[in-house]
């Protein structure tokens, strides 16, 4: 058994979810939803640049995340010095360290699975965030859900999914794949996902640690990590090979790492009021909330199981908000 979790199963948990699902119309929710954004407004891997037949496209990925990790370590170290000022964190240095490591290496099986699996399969796995943080919660943490969460959390989760789904009407031929790389990659994402969450709970209910601190911590680790790969593979000097022919993505290098910062800000001070579990349902329905939004703003049409994924989310969302509250404690 991990440090981790031999440190947690000790542990009698003091602080259990006693909030229902967050709306996305506080300020939390609104945050995050504003990042998804700010990944399709700024983000410089969507970009080209030159002109004509010499175009190039930044591929820098890691590059990127590392400078956005050190603008948001930065962003983070402000915020403590103007509203926390010498307040102590009394964290382990190895549970950030492990935080990070589990979101970066979610991340990375996340993206190197897109590259194996189906459209449905990649609809699913983005869908399924939750499940992972609920049941390794249960199991390493010892938390405890009312029956009402979990029929909560899947409504939520089905909805998404069926929202999100587009069937390839191009494909006459049927999929014979099973199970395979792909697949593997995307359960050990959603599982590394999980263990994230476990990683923020123990942090916010053993050592109370703020979210400002959090998002300190885990951005050094996830830089330092960072910063050897993009050192050890070269891929820094041509990152600024491409800047110095491109001194224009400066900019908007500068502006994702701000935006993004923000986003995170609001990220985890969810998680920390919150919990991990309700950061990940915010986290999943943030684009269901977007495209719904574009429905209603612009009047594009929905399916019939874009509706039915509708409802099942405002259900799941409505039940959540009665029912899905874990009781307090009360103490004689």
């Amino acid at each position: 058994m991990s440090k981790l979790s031999t440190a947690s199963v000790a542990y009698h948990i003091r602080s259990h979810d006693t909030y229902g699902i967050l709306s996305p119309n506080s300020l939390e929710g609104t945050g995050i939803i504003f990042r998804n954004y700010d990944f399709k407004l700024v983000s410089p891997p969507d970009s080209e640049y030159g002109q004509g037949d010499k175009k190039e496209k930044f591929r820098f990925a890691r590059t990127l995340v590392c400078i956005q990790c050190i603008i948001s370590a930065l962003f983070a170290k402000i915020l403590i010095q103007f509203f926390e000022g010498s307040k102590p964190d009394h964290t382990k240095n190895w549970l950030y360290g492990l935080c990070s490591l589990s979101y970066l290496g979610a991340m990375v099986s996340s993206n190197s699975a897109l590259q194996y699996v189906n459209y449905p399969t990649q609809v699913l796995g983005k869908s399924c965030k939750p499940i992972p943080v609920m049941i390794l919660g249960v199991t390493i943490l010892r938390k405890r859900y009312p029956l009402a969460k979990y029929l909560c959390v899947l409504l939520i989760v089905g909805g998404v999914a069926l929202f999100l789904y587009k069937p390839n009407k191009s494909s006459a031929v049927a999929d014979d794949h099973v199970f395979g790389f792909g697949e593997i990659l995307l359960l050990i994402s959603l599982t590394l996902d999980g263990l994230t969450g476990v990683a923020q709970d123990h942090m916010r209910s053993r050592f109370q640690t703020t979210a400002n601190h959090m998002m300190l911590n885990i951005n050094l680790w996830s830089m330092l990590v960072l910063g050897l790969i993009v050192l050890t593979t070269g891929e820094v000097s041509d990152f600024l090979s491409f800047t110095e022919r491109y001194p224009s993505i400066i900019y908007n290098i500068l502006l994702f790492g701000v935006t993004s910062a923000l986003g995170q800000t609001f990220i985890f001070m969810t998680v920390v009021n919150f919990g991990p579990l309700t950061c990940s349902i915010v986290t999943t329905t943030r684009k269901f909330f977007t495209i719904l939004g574009s429905v209603l703003l612009f009047g594009n049409v929905m399916s019939s199981m874009q509706w039915v994924g509708t409802v099942l989310v405002f259900l799941g969302l409505g039940l959540d908000a009665k029912f899905g509250k874990t009781p307090k404690k009360t103490t004689h």
